[in-house]
C-alpha cells in the first residue's frame, strides 16, 4: 500500500484524496485474527502518517474500515460451522458484499470535501456489530 501511494503521488494535484481499506478489526480485533488484525492497524497507521506528510499539499488521505465483509476469504479460512455463524450478530444478520464498499469508498472525496484527512469511516453496521465507539 505505501509504494502504491508513492507512485501515485506524481500523479495526484492539490485536492486530491487516497482513500485506504483497513477494517474494523483494526481497532477491536478478535484473538483468532491477530495477523489480519494487526495489518488492518497497520493501514490506519499508515494512512494517518500519510496524512499529516501530505496535508501540505493538499492531498487528503483518509481510510474506510468496514465491518464483516464476505469474500472468497471466508470459506477458505473458517471451518462450515463459523462460516454458517459469519456476521449473524449484526444488525442486518448478514455480513456486507464487497460491491457496498463502492459507495462508502467513493463518495468519501464529495460528502468530506476539504475537511477531513487522516480519519477512519465505519459503517454503522461495522460500529453496532463490534461496539467501535472508537472511529
Amino acid at each position: 500500500m505505501f509504494w502504491l501511494c508513492q507512485a501515485a503521488l506524481p500523479h495526484l494535484a492539490p485536492g486530491a484524496s487516497i482513500i485506504n481499506t483497513s477494517s474494523v478489526e483494526a481497532y477491536q480485533p478478535k484473538p483468532a485474527l491477530m495477523d489480519y488484525a494487526a495489518s488492518k492497524a497497520a493501514i490506519v497507521n499508515v494512512t494517518k502518517s500519510l496524512a499529516t506528510e501530505l496535508a501540505e499539499k493538499g492531498i487528503r488521505v483518509n481510510t474506510v474500515a468496514p465491518g464483516p465483509i464476505w469474500t472468497p476469504l471466508i470459506p477458505a479460512t473458517m471451518p462450515p460451522e463459523e462460516v454458517e455463524q459469519f456476521s449473524s450478530q449484526t444488525p442486518l444478520g448478514r455480513a456486507g458484499q464487497p460491491a457496498e464498499l463502492a459507495p462508502a469508498t467513493s463518495s468519501w472525496p464529495r460528502r468530506n470535501r476539504a475537511s477531513s484527512t487522516g480519519s477512519a469511516s465505519a459503517s454503522q453496521e461495522a460500529s453496532r456489530y463490534r461496539n467501535a465507539d472508537t472511529l
